[in-house]
């Protein structure tokens, strides 16, 4: 019969090895492509797959020689933060009314606004190209920008109205008391007490716009286009090819990765922001 110290214990392993085990199965296809980047083509296709082979650069130096990452990098930097920044100026003010100044139809408001993201992006592409081709924006940054924003600005306010909701309307009022106008309760008060759970959204927007490849393939070419866009590049009526495929994947995941890596005590600390005591 375990003790209540023992089963405690033996409760922290089996959850411990759970965890390692969730964590590895979900990290494997990352380093399966980190792994298969440094293949020649005749080794990532090989059959049963190794795990002892003789390393490359080959992909990568393929890589900057047919196209420039940098210039792709930068578009998809630029149009991450660019969309993320818009979006959290819309947000916080949203999120703000809806949160300390609700009425009957707030709730309404907020799932119409989820509603809109289960609308297939394919059924809106048409109008969108053809107002995007119209006002001249096509192969631009700044369609990108816009388009982000407003596919990702439902799930901003939501996120931002959740923490919202958890601090005390007391504070509020006892800076309203002291003269604090609206944007004086938003900067000064808002702001640094939900700061863990901005930089959770903020994380979560860079991520979705990073990723998003729908757009970004049908509204540019090749002077606004990011990576995913270059990603999609490699692959050819000739097939695929796997190890250089890898590698430009790597290239377009390494930068967000390391930048999610950095962040994950914000983001750790934003998705389990409580309620101020």
């Amino acid at each position: 019969m375990l003790t209540l110290k023992q089963s405690r214990r033996l409760q922290s392993v089996v959850l411990g090895a759970l965890a390692w085990t969730v964590a590895l199965i979900l990290f494997f296809p990352i380093f399966w492509m980190i792994l298969t980047s440094f293949k020649t083509e005749i080794d990532a296709f090989a059959t049963p797959p190794q795990l002892i082979f003789h390393p490359t650069l080959e992909n990568y130096l393929h890589i900057q020689e047919r196209s420039d990452y940098f210039h792709f990098a930068w578009n998809s930097v630029a149009i991450a933060f660019g969309s993320t920044i818009i979006g959290m100026l819309l947000a916080v003010p949203a999120a703000y009314s809806m949160a300390f100044h609700e009425t009957r139809l707030t709730k309404q408001t907020l799932l119409w606004m989820l509603s809109t993201k289960m609308l297939p992006a394919v059924g809106v592409l048409m109008p969108i190209y053809l107002m995007t081709k119209s006002l001249g924006l096509l192969d631009t940054k700044l369609s990108l920008i816009i388009i982000y924003t407003l596919i990702n600005l439902p799930i901003m306010v939501w996120m931002v109205y959740t923490y919202f909701k958890d601090i005390p309307k007391d504070i509020l009022e006892a800076a309203r008391l002291d003269g604090a106008t609206t944007v004086q309760e938003i900067v000064r008060v808002l702001l640094p007490i939900s700061k863990g759970g901005l930089a959770s959204t903020v994380l979560l927007s860079l991520i979705l716009c990073w990723n998003e490849a729908f757009w970004s393939l049908n509204l540019t070419s090749s002077s606004a286009a990011p990576l995913t866009a270059l990603i999609a590049s490699y692959s050819s009526p000739e097939g695929l090819f796997w190890a250089k495929l890898s590698a430009v994947s790597t290239l377009a995941c390494a930068p967000i990765l390391i930048f999610g890596w950095i962040s994950q005590k914000q983001l750790v600390r934003g998705l389990s922001f409580g309620a101020v005591k």
